[in-house]
């Protein structure tokens, strides 16, 4: 196992980005004709590529990001998202005496335990397509918290998420005082984005859980449709150890008279989704009976799909982003949205195929398997659990021909890092371990000494800061040369994803 002396010293905060650009500048050096070549190339991804993600940095006007900053000071000193008391009390009394906002809206809820915030954007994308204005809710976030909030396809202002917080701030402080526990950090947000909706107003909220289902803090709000995505083991402490287990918890979305979208299940995880929709009279559409992904293609950039909805099939979609997984994503995306449009129950013609097209073919999802450099290429995939790993890593080797994939790996320590690492272990040549900033990261030590039992000691290579994993995982993977394939996946926490997606100066 290698490592670098004063790997324990604390970074210069300014450190990393200079001895990144060294990297970046580098590449114009290279060979005029082979730069030439390149830019063609590039043009030629970016055509048949996926859109630019919508993440946004931090605001160029000083008072606002010192506004902002501010904001985020003070929601930072509420209780963490990982520390939870299971109870929808204080949100609820929030809700109550903002008015009810989230009662001005229909919603489409989603739970799992993969995939939701994918098919969330997918959702957003199909009902925007149908000229409705939508709100989406999702987390964690990439780079900014405004993310977490979206109207019509698009976070909302810096200047907006300002003004929505102070707006319900003297109502949060209310509650504050009436409850045993203040709110949480994430109750806030949930609060703020419910707010925002119905300021807005949208005609739809789309809306992911944190955790669970039951008892967090998105579940006051009463889903027409109420989506599964997959459900695998993640929060085990909290949630249960099986499936099973954990899909009583996450079936508390499921509403009365709802429909349920219910992605391919382990069987003990649906037989309780099915009981619970039993229990609330509510209609259920499963995949691969209902509806389902009918073909698939890989495509420059992505993929061709045919999905089978609740009306019909929908040929010849371009989806662009890669992976098996992301097509059952889009499938559960498109029957939710037919569903929502009462398709195969008020209406039996489907949705125009030429408006589904035009929505899949708009969809970015962030650090899901997004390439942010090239030569040699660099993929950022959030993926954080076993389940995540193992189809992340059955995407990369389907969409990416790569001759050595080098990993760059940091984790939060409350994670299976041993299960994600096995993972992975079959794909990567070599695995650079690191860390991020988060006070959630596990220890780059901690987690080189996992990594060297699942690859062996002569495959982990230990970098703590990441702009120093970063520049070593690319300089693994262009030791063949240069036309030899390497390439580097980023990976193992949304957080680690996007301190990488900073410095490769994507935003």
């Amino acid at each position: 196992m290698s490592d670098n002396p004063g790997q324990n010293d604390q970074p210069d905060p300014s450190a990393p980005l200079d001895s990144f650009d060294e990297i970046i500048d580098a590449e114009t050096t290279r060979d005029p004709d082979l730069a030439v070549i390149e830019a063609g190339s590039r043009t030629l991804r970016t055509q048949g590529g996926p859109p630019e993600a919508d993440v946004p940095g931090r605001p160029e006007d000083p008072e606002v990001d010192a506004a902002l900053r501010a904001v985020e000071t003070e929601l930072a000193g509420r209780w963490g998202e990982t520390k939870l008391e299971p109870s929808v009390t204080r949100i609820a009394a929030l809700m109550d005496v903002l008015g009810e906002p989230q009662r001005s809206y229909p919603s489409i809820h989603i739970t799992g335990t993969n995939g939701k915030t994918s098919t969330a954007r997918m959702i957003e994308a199909l009902l925007g397509a149908f000229d409705l204005r939508t709100g989406r809710y999702t987390s964690p976030h990439v780079q900014s918290i405004t993310e977490r909030i979206s109207l019509d396809g698009a976070p909302i202002s810096a200047e907006r998420f300002i003004e929505t917080y102070e707006d319900i701030k003297p109502y949060v402080e209310m509650v504050d005082a009436q409850q045993e526990y203040r709110l949480s950090f994430f109750e806030v947000l949930t609060g703020m984005a419910y707010a925002a909706f119905a300021d807005a107003p949208v005609d739809v909220a789309v809306v992911e859980v944190g955790m669970g289902g039951s008892w967090d803090a998105t579940n006051v709000i009463d889903g027409d449709v109420a989506v599964v995505t997959p459900i695998d083991l993640d929060h085990t402490d909290r949630l249960g150890g099986t499936p099973g287990e954990i899909a009583v918890e996450k079936a508390g979305i499921v509403k009365q008279d709802a429909t349920v979208i219910l992605a391919q299940q382990p069987v003990d995880a649906a037989q309780v989704m099915l009981k619970k929709a039993v229990d609330v009279n509510a209609t259920v559409a499963r995949e691969g009976l209902e509806f389902g992904v009918v073909a698939r293609e890989v495509a420059v950039g992505g993929q061709l799909v045919t999905l089978r909805g609740l009306g019909g099939e929908y040929t010849e979609v371009y989806l662009p982003l890669h992976g098996a997984h992301q097509a059952h994503n889009a499938a559960v995306a498109l029957a939710a949205v037919e569903a929502f449009f009462g398709v195969g129950a008020q209406r039996p013609e489907p949705l125009d195929v030429d408006t589904v097209r035009k929505a899949f073919a708009s969809v970015a999802s962030p650090g899901r398997m997004e390439v942010v450099r090239r030569s040699p290429t660099v993929v950022l995939d959030a993926a954080h659990n076993p389940a995540g790993a193992r189809v992340t890593a059955e995407a990369v080797g389907e969409a990416f021909q790569f001759s050595r994939l080098i990993g760059v790996v940091g984790a939060s320590a409350d994670k299976n890092v041993r299960g994600l690492l096995e993972a992975f272990e079959p794909v990567f040549a070599e695995v650079v371990v690191t860390q991020n900033s988060s006070h959630r990261a596990m220890d780059a030590d901690e987690l080189a000494a996992v990594a060297v039992e699942v690859f062996g000691d002569d495959r982990v290579q230990v970098e703590p800061r990441l702009p120093d994993a970063l520049e070593a995982a690319i300089t693994l993977a262009e030791e063949e040369g240069e036309f030899a394939g390497g390439g580097v996946l980023v990976t193992g926490s949304v957080i680690t994803v996007g301190e990488a997606r900073l410095l490769l100066r994507r935003g």
